[in-house]
């Protein structure tokens, strides 16, 4: 009987032992990319360069992620993940040039950095200290991102700033129900890819960070 009491531990260790790496993995590379974004957009503000538009992100952005997803099982995967956060780095670049050129820009630009670390890692720790299942969140959050997203593009195309700034808030709304989303799953087997897993956390993190960036500065417009 005592032998059957043990079995599911030793069944369960090595995939303990495995999600623990991707966890790893995933943190280390999480880390590596936003340093690597961090770097290219502060060239992208130090050398003023324009904004690629509207078009060249999507394609790019859609073309690199794309990308990540076909190599990601490959040594490959590691170099376009870079590719596609450093490329998210110099579009954010021009944005946050915008930003530090209003009053009181900086100060903004340092809440709103400030405020999606705090998000991030208050959610983070909270997902792996009570290993909660957010699993449930994860058909909500596929057509809530799509909707917003899609509102978003018409916010820009018929240019209605009251609709842009719902889409600002439903968006740190939804990328922090992702970011528990993805925790989550890393941490029940749900992702065993560590470069998926960082590309996941990634884009919650530039999203939630663009997203408080725009409503901190109408707030501060506003003043």
């Amino acid at each position: 009987m005592s032998s059957l009491h043990t079995l599911p531990a030793s069944i369960s260790r090595p995939a303990a032992l495995a999600t623990n790496k991707v966890i790893r993995n995933t943190y280390i590379l999480l880390s590596m990319t936003l340093l690597f974004a961090a770097a290219t957009a502060g060239v992208s503000v130090a050398l003023k360069l324009p904004h690629p538009g509207l078009i060249l992100t999507l394609v790019g952005y859609f073309g690199l992620l794309f990308a990540t997803t076909k190599l990601r099982n490959s040594g490959w995967g590691l170099v376009s993940v870079f590719a596609l956060t450093g490329f998210m780095g110099y579009t954010l670049g021009p944005i946050i040039s915008h930003y530090l050129g209003l009053a009181n820009g900086g100060q903004t630009v340092m809440m709103a950095m400030a405020g999606t670390a705090t998000i991030f890692l208050g959610l983070s720790g909270y997902a792996l200290t009570t290993r909660k299942d957010f699993s449930f969140m994860g058909g909500f959050l596929m057509v809530g991102i799509l909707l917003a997203f899609l509102a978003g593009l018409a916010a820009i195309f018929f240019e209605i700033p009251a609709l842009s700034l719902t889409v600002s808030a439903s968006f740190v709304l939804l990328m922090s129900g992702l970011i528990l989303y993805e925790t989550s799953n890393i941490i029940h087997g749900g992702e065993t890819n560590y470069v998926m897993a960082t590309v996941t956390l990634f884009v919650s993190i530039f999203n939630l960070f663009t997203s408080l960036l725009h409503l901190l500065g109408f707030m501060n417009s506003s003043d």
